[in-house]
């Protein structure tokens, strides 16, 4: 594939990030180690990070392109075809030779708690060249949004052509070097991840997120997703919390904080202040865990403005 073409048409948001494929069991419970449960129907999806990110936001009507890897398979084409019949752009989506796609394994229980393990795949071979072959599209772009489902070099050169805000999801999470840190305009974390980053046990409170977000060094505004909580804002001496959307019923969170990182960008880029995007995003994230699957439950513009 192309990956560089002067003049291409800008997109709002560029994501950097993994593509994957996935399988989804639903159980009664989730197991214990060791043990096996019986569960009910297996479903396949398109997934990753980076490619439920990058939905999340087109379907809130951004203009998003994913610059990723996919194998050279037919996981892969169907990756990309999905994508662009939810109008991501898939020029930067590249096909390693050899290779096969990124896959997850998801099983779901009957509350909604999952269990996830995601096989990288080709999601390992994106580099620093084929982020550079975006470069454009990453000057240009209002928001660069990465995860770290993908290598670390090719993180950092996304971070280092980015024209407008940098957003990055640290998940899984893994230490990010200073130098990335410090061109982070959001940084989007969960209790554990947080946690991690901070060096510290995963805060069991409000106040002690709060705590442990305002002492991370780099990043201009921490957001913390806090599941029942909601979520929680420190952007400088301002601390917000935001608190959940009920919902009558929980049927599966996958997805639920791709959506939120997807729909915060979105609010991002049409010019609302943080603290109304991350209010915008706890709705669609509570929206996204009333339905089955990831990129299939996620809200539209038209559904978030009417719930």
């Amino acid at each position: 594939m192309v990956e560089h073409m002067p003049g291409e048409r800008a997109a709002e948001i560029v994501v950097v990030g993994s593509a994957n494929l996935d399988t989804t069991a639903h159980v009664p419970r989730l197991p214990a180690p060791g043990e096996t449960v019986l569960g009910g129907d297996t479903g396949e999806s398109v997934g990753g990070k980076g490619a439920n990110q990058a939905v999340a936001a087109a379907r809130l009507g951004r203009s998003v392109a994913l610059v990723g890897r996919v194998g050279d398979d037919p996981a892969g084409r169907r990756i990309r075809e999905a994508l662009t019949a939810q109008g991501v752009r898939v020029d930067h989506l590249g096909s390693t030779a050899g290779s096969g796609s990124g896959a997850a394994l998801i099983v779901v229980d009957e509350s909604g708690e999952n269990m996830i393990v995601v096989a990288p795949g080709a999601n390992s071979s994106l580099s620093t060249a084929h982020v550079r072959g975006a470069r454009e599209l990453l000057a240009r772009a209002a928001a660069v949004v990465c995860q770290l489902e993908i290598p670390e070099d090719a993180v950092a050169e996304a971070v280092r052509q980015a024209g407008g805000r940098v957003i990055l999801n640290p998940s899984p999470v893994r230490p990010v070097p200073p130098e990335v840190m410090a061109r982070v305009d959001v940084l989007i974390v969960n209790r554990s991840e947080l946690g991690a980053i901070a060096g510290a046990p995963e805060p069991r409170t409000v106040d002690d997120a709060a705590a442990l977000a305002a002492g991370v060094d780099g990043p201009r505004a921490v957001v913390v997703t806090l599941g029942a909580d909601g979520a929680l804002l420190v952007d400088g001496g301002t601390r917000v919390h935001v608190p959940a959307v009920r919902v009558p019923t929980v049927v599966d969170p996958t997805g639920a904080g791709d959506t939120f990182c997807g729909a915060l960008t979105d609010a991002l880029v049409r010019g609302e202040a943080l603290e109304d995007a991350v209010r915008w995003a706890v709705r669609a994230a509570a929206i996204a865990v009333t339905g089955a699957g990831a990129q299939s439950a996620m809200p539209t513009a038209a559904q978030l403005e009417t719930a």
